[in-house]
């Protein structure tokens, strides 16, 4: 079996993206301009990310026995992603409906469907590609417990762990998120997960400083268009994000988080592996819709190179 650099284990979904010029109040029934389908899922996007910079990437994830499921299938092997690790489950595939609005703004639903059939027994399946990897990369769109047992899988076989906890989960145990290398929550997360307010840089660092005391060792607080706040034990740096005119946001989180994963694994160091997924992402928003909004690595490159 070869090794990969990048295993993700999480969700995948089906984006149904509809583009709203405002919401609808309740009882209101109002038209929309624009709708597309397309794949999606915090896990799957990541891994795709990741893929796409070129990182042998494999994924442990459960599809539906439905339609989609097969399309999601076909999806992960398009993009050149080990799918050993993906089962197909009893009830149908997870499923996003997203809201996007002409400020770029997005608002979500997930509906776990499969996903939620990720259970650590299916992690025990799969051993084999925990421990021959240079990076596990998890999210919060399955069960915890899976997660957790990921955690466990990773210590013991001495495998590092990027863990993005979205979406916020309150319950989420700080005893396992001291036991991750990386730990990337927006700033929203970072204020359910310590209690703490975050609407200001100042108030955004104490609460990042919390989680250390509390011994997280990085802590990647993604800021949006502010960039990405890095604090260990030893520095805190805001790495500036990219300026760009977004167009569409969603995905964002995710196309940051697999390109640092790519960027990580390739053997950049923390800053620089940072500075580069802020670029990846920064161009993602520059393009309608989710996976499809992933760049290549010879895209990043043009894209980027001298005028």
């Amino acid at each position: 079996m070869q090794d990969s650099d990048v295993l993700v284990i999480g969700s995948n979904m089906i984006d149904l993206i509809t583009y709203v010029d405002r919401m609808p109040v309740e009882g209101e029934t109002i038209e929309a301009p624009d709708f597309a389908m397309g794949f999606g899922g915090k896990g799957a996007n990541q891994a795709v990310a990741a893929a796409r910079l070129g990182s042998r990437v494999s994924f442990i994830s459960m599809v539906g026995h439905d339609n989609f499921g097969q399309q999601q299938l076909a999806n992960f092997k398009a993009n050149h992603i080990d799918v050993t690790g993906v089962g197909v489950g009893q009830k149908n595939s997870g499923a996003a409906p997203i809201f996007v609005d002409p400020s770029s703004d997005n608002r979500i639903l997930i509906i776990k469907g499969a996903n939620s059939e990720l259970t650590p027994a299916v992690l025990d399946q799969h051993v084999d590609l925990l421990q021959h990897t240079k990076l596990i990369v998890l999210q919060q769109e399955i069960p915890l417990a899976t997660n957790y047992h990921a955690i466990d899988l990773a210590n013991q076989y001495h495998v590092p762990v990027l863990l993005n906890p979205a979406p916020a989960n309150r319950d989420l145990d700080l005893a396992h998120v001291s036991r991750v290398d990386f730990f990337s929550p927006n700033e929203t997360e970072l204020a359910t997960l310590t209690g703490m307010p975050t609407t200001t840089l100042t108030e955004i660092k104490a609460a990042a400083h919390h989680l250390i005391d509390l011994g997280v060792k990085n802590l990647l607080v993604t800021l949006g268009a502010k960039g990405v706040l890095w604090v260990c034990a030893n520095d805190c740096q805001l790495i500036d994000a990219v300026k760009v005119q977004a167009v569409d946001t969603t995905g964002a989180g995710d196309s940051f988080i697999g390109s640092f994963a790519h960027y990580f694994a390739q053997g950049e160091d923390v800053p620089t592996a940072l500075h580069h997924a802020n670029a990846y992402a920064a161009l993602t928003v520059t393009r309608r819709g989710t996976q499809k909004s992933y760049p290549t690595a010879e895209e990043v490159a043009q894209a980027y190179q001298p005028s």
